[in-house]
This record gives C-alpha cells, sequence and structure tokens, in this order.
C-alpha cells in the first residue's frame, strides 16, 4: 500500500522519536535531556559500552557517532526489528492513535495530482528564473544589485522575473501540456465565476518560491516593480499544497544550518523575504519569514521543532514593538520548560537587510548578542511609560503582571513567571521615588538611593531579630543581579568551558543550572547547544572558539581573572580532572541550596506582608520564627562559601604548570 506523505507526516509529528527507541535502549541518564528532548544511549546496532546513539525529538531523527546509522522512525523500525515498511507504519499509527488509512481509489488519485501539482510549480519557477536573464528582467536584475546580491544568492534562492503580461506564465505551461485546471489549483492564476478569463497572478514582479519542508515549490512571493502597484509583495492563495499560517520562508534551509556548528543550534525569525535572504549572504544561513502576516501559532510550533530557544527579531520602530508584543502573547502560553522565546530588537529605521549590506554580520551579531528573554520582554511592556506613585497603581501594575502570566499553561513554568515578575516588581518599587529613603518590610537591607547603609529605615516587625544584617546584605550569596557574576556563578560556568567533559558526566544535574547573572544565562545557552551539536566530541578548544563567535570572549576572560584572584584554582584549565569535579559539585550543592533558601524567604517575607495588611496576627510570630531560621541558615551558607575557596588553595594536582 502506498502512503501519502501527508500521513507520514502527520503520525510522525504525533510521536516523539524517543517513544518508539526507548522501547528498545536505556537512556543514560547522565548525558539525556529529557526536557530539551535530547536523549543518549548505547547503539543498539553495535556493540558499545559508552553512549554513542544520539536521538533528538524536535528533528526526529536518530544518528549513532559510533556506526553512523540515522534514520526518522520508520527506518529504525524496519532496521531493527526487520519489520517491512508498512508494518513500520502501522506501528507508528497505533502509537499516535490515527487510524491507518483505508485503500481508497480517490485519496490515492489525489495524492497523484498532489504530486503533478508540485511538478507543476516547478515548472513555474523555472520558467521564472529563466525570464529574469532575458531583456524584460533587465530592470529586476538591477534592483537585486542595488540591494547587493550576487549571482550566487539568486541562484541558491531560485530568485526569478514574472514579466508584465496576463498569460505570459499561463501559455508556457499550456504549451507544456499542463491542464487549465491544474493551472488553478496551483493558484497560478486569477480565475473564478466572476472572471471571463483566467489571467497571470503575478506580473512584473520579482518572485520568491517558497518551499515545503521537503524543499518542493509550493507557493511564490513577489515583489512589486512599479511603485504604482497595489500591493509591494503578493503571496500565492491558499492552495492544496500551500498553507501561509503553515509555512516559513527557508525552513529548510535554516533547519540544515541550524544544525550545524554556524547555526550554534537556534534559529532567527525575521518580517521579510529580503531580510532572509541578505543574512544568508551574510554568512547566517539560519533565518526563517513568516509569510508577510504576523506570526502565527503553527508558525512558532514549527520554529520550537528546529530549536527550544528561537530569536524574534523586529524592528525597532512603533510597528515592529507592537509586533513583538503580539509575539509575546502568542508565546506566553504555549511555554514548557526549556522552551521559550528570544527578542531581538532592531535599531529604529533598520532592518537586517540594511545591518549586514555594508559592514557584514557584525552589526546584526551585535543584536543577537542582546536579545530580551521572553519575561524581561513582558516586564518592559507592562512598566514602559508607566507612573506608579500611587499605591493603586502599583497594585493595578501588579494585578496585571499576574494576569498576563497566568495564561501559560504549564503549572512549573507560570510558577516560575510569577516570582519572577514579583522579583522584579519588588526591585523596581525598592528603587522608585516613595521608597528610596527607607527600607522596605521583610526585604533585604543596604543602600537604597542616597540613604545611608544600615539606616534603620525598617518598621514595627521588620525591626528585631528578623531584620537582614548588613553584612548579609552585602553578602554574594543574597546580592541580586550585579556587573560581575557571583563568584559561585562564575566557578560553575568557567570549569565547564575549561573541562566540558564535566558536561557529560554530569549531564542531568548540570544541564540544569539557573545563572542570575544575564550575560552568563546567555552563555550558558550557548554552551548547551554546542553540547548538543558536539556530543562527547566536544573539547575546550572547541567550546572557547564558539563562545567567543557568539560574543562572550570578554565574559569568559573576566571569569577567569575573577576565579583566579580568588585562587580558586578547580575551576582553571590547568585543575586536573578529579579536583575540577569535586570542586565543581561542591560549589554546585552550595549554588541549588542558596537559591532555594531565597526562594523560601521570598515566600516567607510575601506571607508575612500578606498576614500583616490582612491582620492576620495570629500567624505572624510563627512566619516570623520560620523566617529567622531561614536567614540563620542565610548566614551559616554564607560562611560554608569558605570551603570552595579552601579546596582550591589546597589542592596540588594540576594537569601543568599552575597560573600564576
Amino acid at each position: 500500500m502506498r502512503f501519502s506523505q501527508s500521513f507520514l507526516d502527520e503520525i510522525r509529528d504525533r510521536v516523539p522519536i524517543s517513544d518508539v527507541v526507548g522501547k528498545r535502549v536505556t537512556w543514560d541518564r547522565r548525558k539525556t535531556n529529557v526536557s530539551r528532548g535530547d536523549y543518549w544511549a548505547c547503539c543498539p546496532f553495535h556493540g558499545e559500552k559508552s553512549p554513542s546513539f544520539h536521538c533528538e525529538d524536535r528533528k526526529g531523527r536518530y544518528h549513532c557517532f559510533g556506526c553512523g546509522v540515522s534514520g526518522d522512525h520508520f527506518r529504525f523500525l524496519t532496521d531493527l526489528e526487520g519489520l517491512s515498511f508498512p508494518e513500520a507504519v502501522q506501528q507508528i499509527a497505533d502509537m499516535a492513535g490515527v487510524a491507518m488509512p483505508q485503500p481508497d481509489p480517490q485519496a490515492e488519485r489525489r495524492e497523484k495530482e498532489r504530486t503533478s501539482l508540485l511538478d507543476v510549480m516547478e515548472m513555474a519557477t523555472q520558467f521564472f528564473q529563466d525570464q529574469l536573464q532575458t531583456a524584460n528582467g533587465a530592470k529586476a536584475r538591477a534592483y537585486l544589485r542595488e540591494r547587493g546580491l550576487t549571482g550566487r544568492t539568486i541562484e541558491t534562492f531560485r530568485l526569478g522575473f514574472a514579466p508584465d503580461s496576463r498569460n505570459a506564465l499561463k501559455e508556457f505551461l499550456a504549451g507544456k501540456g499542463v491542464g487549465k485546471e491544474q493551472i488553478e489549483a496551483c493558484g497560478l492564476v486569477v480565475h473564478g465565476p466572476d472572471v471571463p478569463v483566467s489571467y497571470d497572478r503575478f506580473r512584473d514582479r520579482i518572485m520568491f518560491p517558497i518551499l515545503s519542508a521537503r524543499e518542493k515549490v509550493i507557493a511564490f512571493g513577489g515583489r512589486a516593480m512599479s511603485p504604482d502597484a497595489p500591493a509591494k509583495y503578493l503571496n500565492s492563495n491558499e492552495t492544496e499544497l500551500f498553507h501561509k499560517g503553515n509555512v516559513l520562508f527557508n525552513f529548510a534551509r535554516a533547519r540544515r544550518a541550524s544544525q550545524g556548528a554556524d547555526g550554534a543550534g537556534t534559529i532567527i525569525a525575521v518580517e521579510g523575504y529580503m531580510d532572509v535572504i541578505a543574512l544568508h549572504q551574510a554568512g547566517i544561513e539560519n533565518a526563517v519569514a513568516p509569510l508577510g502576516t504576523a506570526l502565527t501559532e503553527n508558525q512558532l510550533d514549527l520554529l520550537w521543532k528546529m530549536t527550544p530557544l528561537p530569536v524574534l527579531c523586529f524592528d525597532g520602530d512603533g510597528a515592529g514593538i507592537r509586533a513583538a508584543n503580539r509575539a509575546v502573547d502568542l508565546a506566553l502560553p504555549h511555554l514548557k520548560p526549556g522552551r521559550s522565546v528570544r527578542f531581538a530588537m532592531l535599531p529604529d529605521g533598520k532592518d537586517p537587510d540594511d545591518l549586514v549590506r555594508h559592514d557584514g554580520r557584525e552589526p546584526f551579531d551585535k543584536v543577537l548578542g542582546n536579545a530580551r528573554s521572553l519575561a524581561e520582554m513582558v516586564w518592559l511592556r507592562e512598566v514602559q511609560g508607566g507612573a506608579f506613585d500611587t499605591p493603586e497603581k502599583r497594585a493595578e501594575l501588579e494585578a496585571r503582571l499576574r494576569q498576563v502570566t497566568s495564561v501559560i499553561a504549564d503549572e512549573s513554568v507560570r510558577r516560575h513567571y510569577g516570582q519572577d515578575m514579583r522579583d522584579r516588581l519588588n526591585a523596581f518599587l525598592q528603587g522608585s521615588a516613595p521608597f528610596r529613603n527607607e527600607r522596605r518590610p521583610f526585604e533585604r537591607g543596604g543602600r537604597q538611593g542616597g540613604g545611608p547603609r544600615g539606616a534603620s529605615g525598617a518598621r514595627n516587625i521588620a525591626a528585631g531579630p528578623t531584620a537582614i544584617s548588613d553584612r548579609l546584605a552585602r553578602s554574594s550569596l543574597v546580592s541580586g543581579q550585579q556587573a560581575v557574576p557571583l563568584l559561585r556563578e562564575s566557578v560553575l560556568a568557567l570549569t565547564i568551558v575549561n573541562h566540558p567533559q564535566l558536561l557529560f558526566d554530569e549531564y542531568d544535574e548540570i544541564s540544569t543550572i539557573e545563572f542570575d547573572h544575564r550575560d552568563l544565562q546567555r552563555c550558558w545557552a550557548t554552551v548547551l547547544n554546542a553540547a548538543a551539536a558536539s556530543g562527547p566530541r566536544l573539547t575546550r578548544e572547541i567550546l572557547i572558539e564558539q563562545l567567543e563567535a557568539e560574543g562572550f570572549g570578554a565574559l569568559i576572560a573576566a571569569l577567569d581573572q575573577q576565579v583566579r584572584y580568588a585562587r580558586l584554582w578547580t575551576a582553571t584549565v590547568a585543575a586536573a580532572p578529579e579536583d575540577a569535579r569535586e570542586g565543581y559539585l561542591q560549589a554546585l550543592a552550595l549554588h541549588r541550596r542558596s537559591k532555594a533558601l531565597h526562594w523560601q524567604r521570598r515566600e516567607l517575607e510575601r506571607e508575612l506582608a500578606h498576614a500583616t495588611e490582612e491582620g492576620d496576627l495570629d500567624v505572624v510570630p510563627q512566619l516570623l520564627r520560620t523566617l529567622q531560621e531561614v536567614q540563620l541558615e542565610v548566614t551559616r551558607l554564607e560562611n560554608q562559601e569558605a570551603i570552595i575557596e579552601g579546596f582550591g588553595v589546597l589542592s596540588g594536582r594540576v594537569k601543568g604548570p599552575a597560573a600564576r
């Protein structure tokens, strides 16, 4: 039985490939990252003791770095278990809960027609390409040269030209034996009851072929050459082949690039065809674009199938900011652990094409380096331009933030977003005018505005034994975002950079680390992407090269200087692997305990404030006692930081001459 491609795609998309493979192998717990859909095991096709068999849900593929086998769901079952292809399809369909298609002559005819429509679209593409090279295409060629496109780029994207004629394409296809119904079904002509004679849809336009995930031409976009044209850009209408909201321009090519070293595992979504093409020519090949409309839910799903953290790139003008805010609302309900989006905002009045045309990729790389997290975009949207000088306005802001994050379906992500917004709100209000000269109840001390350090501005129940000391407020354990990372975070990041094998030995523990320092957050994403791309073959040299290419060279140098000044030799490249591992695990244990204590203290402070505001004074004494115990534990943990430092100083095992 012959299966339609759409049916095979549907059942593949419904069943993670890890569910198919996982029934025949045992996943390696150290290297597997379930939240990212990234799995490792010993290869079932050849005997091995260390896992080199890699399986990725977002790609729907497996590959063994030992014996070289690779494939998809069906290939795994046919090669490993000896099933016939129909039997493998039956098994995947059962797992997907999808009924097998019954032999249907009409369905088979439609599939054959669909295939023939793809042939027609290929003929049209060739026609447009040929027309670009004729005398009629001279103006279009000149335009493309003015936009800085090379002949190689034009050929790569198969750009063409639709002549200013009502029937040039129609007559060409008819001359090739293509019937009227097929030409209409491809959306190449305008037709209908109120159109006496059909005519070419695209006229006097530069043509951009739009490819499917399997790199077949399924539609066109056309850029008008005449400034008087009603629409500057015109897409194919919806057809059997093409559903605009389900397609991204350059999807297949960008997916391949994102899997290579240059793509670093990410995908960039920009606004238009020319942006994608200009970025490709500048060496940024992992860019896609929606087709002239706002990003849709299905297109966002396509991005997440390629990468857990795509970058959405928008113009910095008012329209771009509004589009970014729509994308924020689109993404929030669908967030999951390890799956989000970032936002890169271009300089006002510039698009990616403008940035790379004269100066190459460097200006655009800088824009990507400053990409903001989704949480930061939510926060900025809600507070920018607002005045929060009264309790009512501050309460309104708090309620709005709570409402915005309540749409997140995943309970864990929703909880963390709520905590993140509360932290931002507390810091924001603490630094605003009404709060500058006093310490707020239940929050840590320290300098606020121009007030003296350690001033006794805390009132009523915040005073007394539970007030936070100046020493604790200045501690690296409890301080907030800093210009340089906390020493402990620097140790965690730099140890992995200098000893990347640790990442695979302790993958479950290490891959879930959350850094407070924002530059380290971005740097850590690059580290994890590099590990996923290279696997156990990742070396320090490869990792450093990728980090420097992503703009993190100065950060790594600063981390190295910081740990050397503190004499924490276990984090340096000179440390022996066993010392690096032991020092790392101690730092990681302290880091996680510290974050847990911070979270517990914030929750207690929030409950204490709520109880006081509601007049529920019966629970206040117990909350105060618990808060005091937590703060004493924070102080104890602060003193324990010396353990890491002592281990670094005393360690004598190094791989080479110790750095001085």
